[in-house]
């Protein structure tokens, strides 16, 4: 604490300083407004790289120097100038955090969940950040035993992060894991559940930990110091603190590690894999002193993902097609010359995942851009499918931790359903709604529709765009409208239910989701079509969708803002960029628009593995495509649209000198009198901002503020 304090008075002080020592860490710009300050302008240092016959101008470099007192004293002026453009929204702020708090039932208990002999289940008190984890024994009848507050694990910190979490199998002891940074550095500790206390046993960069059924070893992978990728795997003796055995080191760097057990506690996976491929190693959990074995070598492009049922793994494995195929292979010799067909790929349905339990399975698939289930008996191989009844939704598991169950529990939302569990009879078929998240202050979703359609893209492409508003709402080519997409690393952006999505829909305002390439909603064709040689294709959906959306009336491209965070802030960047007249106004959160620079760079986190994903740019081909369209390079002297970029200090995932470079490039450049504002988290918060829910909700009522005031919404 004392620490933390030392740093916050030593950045007012330079904040200070830095307004009398103006011409040494910044110069002053032109006032665009009598009523504000002068936006703070960066210094300029050329930095030059020279590669593949370029020479690359790096005139910001400086701020990647995170110790240097100008480095933060630069950041604090930028956030001083945001507080001044955006002061006027204070009370416009305060509104809109009281309407979202007002639609948070502050005081609630998660749907309980059995594993072993406890039901465990997390609560929430009303104005406390955190959740607090429970559990009792045998009923929910009995005593309530608390197994870890992490409002207490929060006190004295501005950041608390939860990451791992697993008892062991006697429900004596609990291994966890927590970041106070916000740099997703997890610490592992064990908790003594029987006295409340902590052991001696403690390791430092824990990314993953699966209990052995001795309930007193315990394996645990760790990130390397630098790159950040989980390297090492360890096996611990409980009740110890060093000396842990070096099971095995991942000397790939393009490969990262993880372990878990499986559901029917046989068996420890050591997973190994990078973007496009994976290998997988196994001992029996009851055997932590066993040997491990490879279930397959790895080979380039070849992704497997076993799980366990009796004498057979369960692999899904996408060697002969894209979007995966299931086989299975006896555990006495599961290499791939005894594997087994039982689903094949098929062209138009992605495989996503499998859930094994004693007498059934689950198979999640993707169709049509949409999550599907099918629950199949393991003896008589009929499946069944679970029905969703909406045009756009997200579904996914729930806490499942027992094997011999015939009970299977999912989540199920959209756009205009809140969070809801069900639990479904895989033996009778038949879904049962055991909790919907209520909302308070008089929601009421008949007010709302939502909508499927498709845009065109440039190259003939159909792209799904999903739209929520108010019943009624005129298309007439004149509303405010928001749109947001994300399109990277094959992840889909499903629709859920965000109830902070009302003040701006409840005050007229069309949101709407691109699903464009590089995401895999429509399968991995559909990331392929977006990453590597083809990454410009997720920018140019993107800007289709947008003028899809403004022909058919949906609202205003002068009244258009748009939202992209982190890999979605490459996409911002990018379109920003390639289509300027196109939008009002950007907020461009934690963005990965420095491509070039980060790329060529192996020592920041991460990047050695982004390699198959955005190429290689020390390859020619890649550094010519990729420099096409790397934001930070692409800044020119032409007029953009307002932005707000937003980023953490201590962001591990997208560092912040990247969007403080954009900033003051773009600031450089550009020839407008647009708004212009960075904000920085300065205290302890991670890619994702701050961790308490109090606090974020603070941080996105600033946002609804900008949001709205830029489409001329001011109360």
């Amino acid at each position: 604490m004392k620490k933390s304090n030392l740093r916050r008075a030593q950045l007012t002080f330079l904040l200070l300083a830095s307004l009398v020592l103006a011409s040494v860490y910044f110069l002053p710009a032109a006032d665009n407004s009598s009523s504000l300050p002068a936006p703070p302008v960066a210094k300029k240092e050329p930095k030059v790289t020279e590669i593949n016959g370029r020479k690359l101008v790096d005139n910001y470099f400086w701020l990647r120097d995170k110790k240097n007192p100008e480095v933060a004293a630069y950041l604090e002026a930028e956030n001083a100038y945001t507080d001044a453009v955006m002061k006027p929204t204070e009370p416009l702020q305060k509104k809109l955090y009281d309407e979202m708090l007002g639609r948070i039932k502050e005081t609630d208990v998660e749907v309980p969940y059995k594993d072993g002999e406890y039901f465990y289940y997390v609560r929430t008190e009303a104005g406390k950040q955190y959740g607090i984890r429970c559990r009792k024994k045998g009923s929910m009848d009995a005593p309530e035993e608390v197994v870890l507050d992490v409002n207490e694990l929060a006190k004295g910190q501005k950041f608390m992060s939860l990451g791992a979490f697993d008892v062991s199998d006697d429900g004596n002891l609990l291994a966890y894991t927590t970041d106070n940074t916000g740099f997703r550095q997890y610490a592992l500790a064990v908790k003594d559940l029987l006295t409340g206390k902590n052991l001696v046993d403690h390791a430092e960069r824990v990314d993953s930990i699966a209990w052995a059924n001795d309930n007193k070893t315990l394996f645990y992978t760790i990130e390397d110091e630098t790159s950040k990728r989980g390297y090492r795997m360890y096996r611990h003796a409980l009740g110890t603190n060093g000396n842990d055995t070096l099971v095995y080191e991942e000397k790939d760097e393009r490969f990262d590690i993880g372990t878990g057990k499986t559901r029917s506690k046989a068996y420890i996976f050591l997973f190994s894999g990078s973007h496009t491929t994976t290998e997988v190693r196994y001992i029996p959990a009851n055997q932590p002193m066993a040997e491990w074995k490879v279930l397959e070598p790895r080979k380039q492009d070849v992704e497997y993902y076993p799980d366990h049922n009796g004498d057979f793994f369960y692999i899904r494995v996408n060697d002969t097609g894209r979007n995966f195929r299931l086989v299975k292979a006896p555990v006495a010799d599961p290499g791939k010359k005894n594997w087994q067909e039982v689903l094949p790929n098929r062209a138009d349905v992605m495989l996503e995942d499998t859930d094994y339990f004693k007498n059934y399975y689950v198979l999640y698939e993707r169709g049509k851009g949409l999550p599907q289930m099918r629950v199949c008996n393991l003896r008589t191989s009929e499946c069944k499918r679970i029905e969703f009844p909406e045009p756009a939704y997200v579904s996914y598991a729930y806490a499942n931790r027992e094997f011999d169950t015939a009970k299977f529990r999912y989540g199920y939302q959209s756009f205009i359903t809140p969070q809801s569990v069900f639990e479904y009879d895989m033996a009778a078929g038949g879904s049962t709604l055991l909790k919907q998240k209520e909302v308070p202050g008089g929601y009421d979703r008949t007010r709302y529709e939502v909508e499927r359609v498709f845009a065109t893209a440039s190259d003939g492409v159909k792209v799904p765009i999903t739209v929520l508003h108010l019943k009624g709402t005129k298309r007439d080519g004149k509303g405010p409208m928001y749109l947001t997409g994300y399109g990277s690393y094959g992840y889909p952006y499903d629709i859920g239910f965000d109830s902070d999505l009302f003040s701006m829909v409840d005050r007229g305002v069309i949101a709407a989701v691109a699903h464009i390439r590089g995401g895999g909603e429509m399968g991995k064709a559909w990331h392929d079509d977006g990453r590597m040689m083809h990454k410009k294709n997720t920018f140019t959906d993107f800007i289709a969708c947008a003028e899809y959306l403004v022909a058919q009336g949906y609202g205003s491209k002068d009244r258009l803002t748009i939202e992209g965070r982190s890999a979605g802030g490459l996409l911002m960047g990018a379109v920003l960029n390639m289509r300027p007249d196109l939008f009002h106004a950007a907020l461009v959160g934690v963005p990965f628009v420095d491509v070039m620079n980060t790329m060529l760079d192996e020592t920041v986190p991460l990047t050695v593995p982004e390699f198959e994903e955005w190429g290689n740019p020390k390859e020619k081909p890649a550094f010519d495509y990729m420099l096409t369209y790397s934001p930070y390079d692409n800044i020119e002297a032409k007029a953009y649209p307002n932005m707000l970029v937003r980023t953490s200090f201590n962001d591990s995932q997208v560092m912040y000198w990247e969007p403080a470079k954009y900033v003051a490039k773009m600031r450089a450049l550009r020839t407008d009198h647009n708004i212009m504002i960075l904000k920085t988290n300065m205290n302890p918060a991670g890619h994702g901002g701050a961790s308490g829910r109090y606090d974020r909700l603070h941080e996105t009522a600033f946002d609804y503020a900008y949001f709205l005031t830029q489409m001329g919404i001011n109360n």
